[in-house]
């Protein structure tokens, strides 16, 4: 189940006045709209707030409307019912200060962990203006989460805002939480992407928000559908919670099947395999068998450990050649598929002078690199001309070692958990190349590899399905 498009097709019949039914007894919007324009103009002329480049007079008659509403809604801005538009403050974060500075990146899935939030010492009477309040609604107003929002409730802290923030107030004819459904909704988005400016950081300023068009309810309905869609949205994040935690499930079985794989316990042995040994010696004259006392756990016989120099082919350096090539990055893979999904077409003229790694069909790729240890991928056909960064290391197996083996024994808790324990450094913490061909590794019989990489397979695919099955 699709629980984001469940809860989008929720929001968008409660903007609708299609989740719940229409009293006529209630009091209709236009006249809560009346109150608020008189409300305006009594501030005004108290010189309390400014009047709006837009004045009341010049309010739009929304014939082309969106969608129709109840007879009893009307089709506004959120400049007309906002009491208050205001940009943040720009103050550095502190540990220490007078009030907590809530900023764009302490806002995380509608939630706010307000004992990480820092501090700022910001003017006293400056900072009236600014405070936070249960009902207000923020906005992010740039970057990758422009027109997401918050609506402080139940805060306990003396709290400002920064100023890639915005703050909504609404007086007491409209409920923040209203706003709020409204500011997660399809329509409300739609509006957002048409008006935002900008490629690389786009943004939405306080006149583009004022200027969005939302309809508006009764008083009353406005509590009908709040309630009503608390209760509905609060089913799905249950859902989703499920959806979750079947997922992490899952992942946790595929796991459990790598570490039976390479336990030897995911298929039966034959004594007929040629032992692993036996073939590690033919095709690797050199190879060295592991001390017994050394190795890490006990394996089937006919199993041998191995260090990765036994393992894998010395690396080749490549430079691209002719006018463009396939390059593979770490970003490129999907550490979640643990395939190539993003792999870049470059020109060789700007090639970079990390691109040195020659790729080979059947090679796996291993970042060195946190926090993308998890980006492994088999390099397939459609990739074997590219060319790697030297962010990875290039696992080119020996001919006694299948390649969907060697993934999948890399995509192991052994082997990630155990190759993590090597990192070092500060700013961008990696393991090296001596740590991954000094590591041991089980090499099963060639024939048991085999049944290994089909049993896996056949379950991961129906694991899939029912991962996929989730997202339906």
């Amino acid at each position: 189940m699709d629980t984001k498009k469940l809860r989008q097709k929720i929001l968008d019949l409660a903007i609708r006045g299609k989740l719940v039914p229409q009293d006529p007894n209630d009091e209709p919007a236009s006249v809560l709209l009346e109150r608020i324009r008189a409300e305006k103009e009594r501030l005004i002329k108290e010189g309390k707030i400014k009047r709006s480049k837009k004045s009341a007079s010049d309010t739009p008659h929304y014939e082309n409307v969106p969608f129709e509403i109840p007879d009893s809604w009307e089709w506004t801005t959120i400049g007309e019912i906002a009491s208050s538009i205001l940009y943040g403050v720009s103050e550095s974060a502190k540990e220490e200060g007078v009030y907590k500075l809530l900023r764009i990146t302490d806002i995380q899935n509608n939630k706010v962990d307000w004992e990480s939030v820092p501090f700022t010492d910001y003017d006293e009477k400056k900072a009236q203006a600014y405070l936070l309040e249960d009902g207000d609604i923020l906005f992010a107003r740039t970057g990758a989460t422009v027109g997401k929002s918050y609506l402080v409730e139940n805060l306990n802290e003396q709290a400002i805002y920064a100023s890639y923030l915005i703050r909504v107030q609404t007086p007491s004819v409209i409920l923040p939480s209203y706003i709020k459904y409204f500011f997660e909704s399809g329509f409300y988005w739609e509006q957002i992407s048409l008006n935002s400016v900008g490629i690389g950081q786009p943004n939405v300023n306080g006149s583009t928000l004022a200027a969005l068009i939302i309809p508006i309810p009764p008083y009353q309905e406005q509590m009908r559908i709040v309630e009503e869609a608390n209760k509905l949205l609060s089913v799905v994040d249950s859902l989703d919670k499920e959806k979750g935690d079947l997922q992490r499930a899952i992942d946790g079985v595929k796991s459990k099947i790598l570490d039976s794989a390479i336990h030897g316990r995911l298929v039966p042995q034959d004594p007929n395999d040629e032992p692993a040994i036996e073939l590690l010696k033919r095709i690797k004259p050199s190879f060295v068998p592991c001390d017994n006392a050394h190795c890490p756990y006990d394996i089937p016989s006919g199993w041998e450990w191995s260090k990765g120099s036994m393992l894998f082919e010395k690396m080749e350096s490549c430079k691209p050649i002719g006018k463009d090539f396939i390059y593979i990055d770490v970003d490129a893979i999907d550490n979640k598929q643990n395939k190539i999904a993003n792999p870049k077409i470059l020109l060789t003229s700007n090639a970079p002078s990390r691109a040195t790694r020659k790729l080979h069909t059947g090679d796996v790729l291993f970042s060195m690199v946190r926090p993308y240890l998890k980006n492994i991928a088999l390099v397939t056909d459609d990739y074997g001309q590219a060319i790697g960064s030297t962010g990875f290391y290039v696992l080119s197996p020996i001919k006694a070692i299948h390649s969907s083996y060697l993934f999948y024994m890399v995509l192991s808790s052994y082997v990630i958990d155990g190759l993590n324990e090597f990192m070092k450094g500060d700013n961008s913490p990696s393991i090296n190349n001596k740590n991954i061909e000094e590591f041991l590794y089980p090499v099963p019989p060639y024939n048991e590899q085999q049944r290994i990489v089909e049993k896996i397979e056949e379950l991961f695919a129906v694991l899939d399905e029912i991962k996929e099955s989730l997202e339906a």
